[in-house]
């Protein structure tokens, strides 16, 4: 139970950095992607400008080029590489302008400009080059930027960020780590003083619970057997047996508790726990359906599987309907799956979330009825965990509830 509240505290931590350095990433480079697009959109506009001016140019007779200098930066002037392609009003005769990029020619210009317009957006990105479309007087310019100095820039900031938060995770996955010991230690010594306390007060109870047993056998052979010696009987024997799967539970969850381990027959221990349990089955009037594999193996302890299936069969016995048919089953495939169905006539279904709780009773009432503690199922689910199983609760049909044990 520690060791899996130390990697809930971890898991809690990570979840919570990862979702903050993700946000942290996203945004980083978000606004990185925003502000560089926006730059090369402003450049473009510069480009459009400079294309205007020279058209005007040209329709005025003078074939002189001029040189690009409409950034403010005179050195980008010279980087910038850019080309055209200018449609008429009826989207024709197009006008290529190649004079300021050397990797593209006509051909290719006019190829990027068709794609650009076919996918009808104003603006984007085409392999390296930003374009845009604006729509003039004269006709429609489709204009491109090589972008790829701001591409690489974007890429590697997004490369370096991106392993930046890696390294930061595992750097706080070590610190977490270390300090997640520190954070759950009051609650260990909570926990430890706890079971402490119950292991202590077990052992203390049994002696006056003995006590009272042998003064109401004295008090029977006296006076002979009468209502009230019969009441004592039975509390002292219900008080008794949860004293000790108190004083059970409480051993099974310390950490340091050694498992007898030993390779034996599950088979033939399934079959002691249920021919033990068929004639309390009969009593009730209710029957036990068997099938268990044969030749079984499992290394473990084999008193505390053994206490697990008691658990599961009796809880099926005591709280099955009247007349009813408790399945017990036992299969290997991949792994050990042990299955204890019965069906149940509920007031209110249980809450399946709560039945490994301890004290948890889904019908106090009937608890008391069938002599019910509340901690069988408790220590079923210490037993399985303490073999690195699992178990689990099911209901079908809102009245047949299945127990499945994984080992």
């Amino acid at each position: 139970m520690l060791k899996r509240m130390r990697w809930r505290v971890i898991w809690m931590s990570m979840t919570a950095f990862f979702a903050v350095i993700l946000l942290v990433l996203l945004l980083v480079n978000s606004i990185s992607y925003i502000v560089i697009t926006k730059h090369v959109d402003n450049t473009i506009l510069s480009v459009l400008a400079f294309e205007q001016a020279e058209q005007e140019h040209r329709e005025a007779g003078n074939r002189d080029p001029h040189q690009f200098m409409e950034l403010p930066d005179r050195e980008a002037n010279f980087m910038t590489r850019f080309f055209t392609v200018r449609y008429d009003e009826e989207g024709e005769h197009p006008f290529i302008s190649t004079d300021y990029i050397a990797a593209v020619d006509a051909d290719e210009a006019l190829s990027y400009a068709g794609r650009a317009l076919e996918g009808g957006r104003e603006k984007g990105y085409l392999d390296v080059y930003r374009f845009n479309v604006y729509t003039t007087a004269k006709g429609k310019a489709v204009i491109f930027l090589n972008t790829k100095r701001e591409l690489e820039q974007m890429a590697s900031l997004l490369l370096i960020s991106s392993l930046v938060a890696c390294g930061s995770l595992i750097l706080v996955f070590v610190i977490v780590w270390f300090l997640s010991a520190n954070a759950i230690r009051p609650f260990v010594k909570n926990v430890e003083n706890q079971k402490q306390f119950i292991t202590d007060a077990g052992h203390e109870l049994k002696t006056p619970l003995t006590s009272i047993t042998t003064s109401t056998e004295i008090l029977e052979m006296e006076y002979g057997d009468n209502e009230w010696t019969d009441n004592i009987r039975t509390q002292t024997k219900r008080m008794s047996k949860l004293v000790g799967e108190l004083i059970t539970l409480s051993r099974l969850d310390e950490a340091g508790s050694v498992l007898h381990k030993e390779s034996f027959s599950l088979s033939d221990a399934a079959w002691e726990i249920a021919e033990t349990l068929q004639p309390q089955a009969k009593a009730n009037g209710k029957t036990i359906d068997i099938s268990i594999q044969d030749e079984v193996t499992y290394n473990g302890d084999k008193s505390q599987i053994q206490k697990m299936l008691s658990v599961l069969l009796d809880n099926a016995i005591r709280y099955s309907a009247e007349q009813g048919t408790i399945a017990f089953s036992l299969r290997k495939e991949k792994k050990i799956t042990i299955s204890v169905s019965n069906n149940c006539v509920f007031d209110n279904p249980p809450d399946l979330s709560r039945l490994f709780e301890r004290f948890y009773r889904p019908d106090s009432s009937r608890n008391v009825q069938t002599g019910g503690t509340g901690i069988g199922l408790s220590i079923a689910k210490a037993v399985a965990e303490k073999h690195e199983g699992k178990i689990e609760a099911k209901l079908l049909d809102g009245n047949t509830i299945i127990f499945e044990v994984t080992l």
